[in-house]
């Protein structure tokens, strides 16, 4: 048995990846074990068709680095063809709502997904069991069905949100989709229902039987080129064919004496080191947490960010995207002269509505000190089901700039930024700190948040991620309910617009596992995010 803690949003999930550790399986084992779990139990959060990216620390291999996994825009998308149809851009800055929901709803929201391919190529090259028996506790989780946990209901019975097209709305366009999970009435299901999907049982025990590239290049691909094709979608069997992931290197910083390791663009990672070079020149531990001086600096940092995000972030494929702007530690000192001096940053926003958080996440460690961090996605899920194949394609067209000649514009092949940034700390040469999170554009400041708090305020990991956070992804700074008033009211006196969050747990759900050394040797601490159903499970 190999010793561990599996940490993710889904009990069942966890418990899968956890059982793959009691059979011998190393962290990349109960990991990917975790995750096709997660695509058929949360299956709007996460999915086969999906993207992502994934950090994978394994000293027992001398490997570390990234399995990069964004889906690509279809070799038939054009800058200009949604340019007539723009309505207003998210507040948060990730997407715009058009007239036609052409990129939130349907077909041609598809781009080509990545989630398969990188889930069989880390088996394959750092696993130790063979594919058939990492995949097979999801072909039985989809033969018994799932149970609606309390955070799947929230997620589907959400009215529009800011503008956004309704999950329940996505699910009733599809009549595949609709026979799945929508009542007599249309309705989805309540809570505590059990969903039985065989479409997703039968595709996964194709890909168990003829290994993840039929889905790419065999038969499976075949059907899924035809689908598209005969309901208006991008997606063709070449771009299929064509999709590899991208592997990479960490990009490294430091924060109060820590080594930490982050993604390369076009995820989120940077972002975090930036804000960690501008916050590390305030004493942030004696500020009282989250007090209006304390939300007030932090807001700062990530407003810097995100400026810097949206004016120079692109795909590294087609764009020079100047990484080492975002984390020079000289233009880090600058801002954090202007936040002293009282400046406030000023993001630039073409409407109002908010981006979907259609995401989800895993963190695993082991006894031999390996590490993964992976989030993945459906990015904004598209409602497509094709018939008789049970799995929901990403919608990931809808967090393009419709807008030709812009960084974010559509182009074929294309990836488009996310905030993802599965992060690891170290304490010397050993992690100390692996986290990700699900939330869109909020996973980077929930991330943020929960490293801060380790950092500067010594939490445990449950502390850390339990504790109230806050955003500010535009010139609004959000709260979430538990953040008192007599603070925001403070905020408030000084000029800024505070947004009250109906909701005690929001702006990401930050996942980790924090490891010190104790009498016993290294131990485990992990947290899962209490505004998820999630666990953190050690065998």
């Amino acid at each position: 048995m190999t010793k561990g803690m599996v940490c993710a949003p889904q009990p069942e999930a966890v418990e899968a990846g956890a059982m793959a550790l009691k059979r011998g399986g190393n962290a990349v084992d109960a990991a990917i074990t975790c995750a096709l779990v997660q695509t058929v139990v949360d299956p709007m959060m996460c999915g086969i068709a999906g993207f992502g990216t994934m950090q994978l620390y394994l000293p027992d291999q001398d490997h570390h680095g990234f399995i990069d996994f964004h889906t690509t825009a279809p070799a038939s998308a054009t800058e200009t063809m949604w340019q007539d149809q723009i309505k207003s851009q998210a507040r948060d800055g990730f997407g715009f709502i058009l007239h036609n929901r052409a990129n939130e709803s349907g077909y041609e929201a598809v781009m080509t997904p990545g989630s398969l391919k990188a889930y069989a190529e880390a088996v394959a090259e750092y696993g130790t069991f063979e594919w058939k028996d990492i995949i097979q506790p999801a072909i039985e989780h989809a033969e018994d069905g799932f149970v609606i946990r309390p955070h799947v209901d929230e997620f589907w019975s959400a009215a529009n949100v800011m503008g956004r097209m309704s999950v329940v709305d996505k699910l009733r366009d599809c009549p595949a989709t609709k026979e799945i999970y929508c009542d007599e009435n249309g309705d989805t299901y309540p809570v505590g229902s059990r969903v039985k999907n065989p479409g997703m049982k039968q595709t996964l025990e194709r890909i168990r039987d003829g290994g993840a590239e039929i889905f790419y290049s065999g038969d499976l691909a075949e059907e899924i080129a035809s689908d598209m094709a005969d309901h208006g979608g991008r997606l063709s069997l070449d771009d299929l064919k064509n999709y590899k992931t991208v592997r990479a290197e960490p990009i490294w910083g430091e924060y109060r004496g820590h080594k930490v390791s982050c993604g390369q663009p076009p995820g989120g990672g940077v972002m975090i080191l930036e804000m960690l070079n501008i916050l590390e020149h305030f004493d942030l531990g004696a500020m009282t947490h989250n007090s209006a001086d304390y939300i007030a600096t932090v807001a700062e940092a990530m407003k810097f960010a995100t400026i810097d995000k949206d004016n120079l972030m692109g795909d590294p494929a087609f764009d020079d995207v100047p990484v080492k702007t975002f984390i020079d530690r000289q233009q880090a000192g600058r801002y954090a002269d202007m936040i002293r001096s009282g400046e406030k940053a000023n993001v630039i926003r073409l409407g109002e509505p908010e981006e979907s958080k259609d995401t989800t996440h895993v963190t695993v460690v082991d006894d031999a000190g390996n590490c993964v961090s992976m989030t993945h996605s459906l990015g904004m899920p598209s409602g497509v089901v094709s018939p008789g194949m049970g799995f929901m394609y990403n919608g990931c067209m809808g967090a393009f700039d419709p807008r030709p000649g812009m960084p974010h514009s559509i182009g074929p092949g294309k990836r488009r930024f996310t905030a993802m940034c599965p992060t690891i700390v170290f304490k010397g040469d050993d992690p100390y700190v692996v986290i990700g999170a699900p939330g869109g554009t909020f996973i980077t400041m929930g991330v943020l948040q929960a490293i801060l708090n380790v950092m500067d305020f010594d939490m445990t990991m449950l502390e850390a991620v339990a504790a109230p956070r806050f955003t500010a992804n535009s010139n609004t700074i959000d709260v979430s309910n538990r953040i008192p008033h007599f603070v925001t009211r403070e905020l408030e006196q000084r000029g800024y617009p505070v947004v009250r969050n109906p909701f005690s747990y929001v702006f990401a759900g930050v996942h980790g596992i924090r490891m010190e050394d104790g009498d016993r040797g290294r131990r485990w601490d992990g947290g899962a995010d209490p505004g998820r159903d999630g666990i953190a499970l050690e065998v």
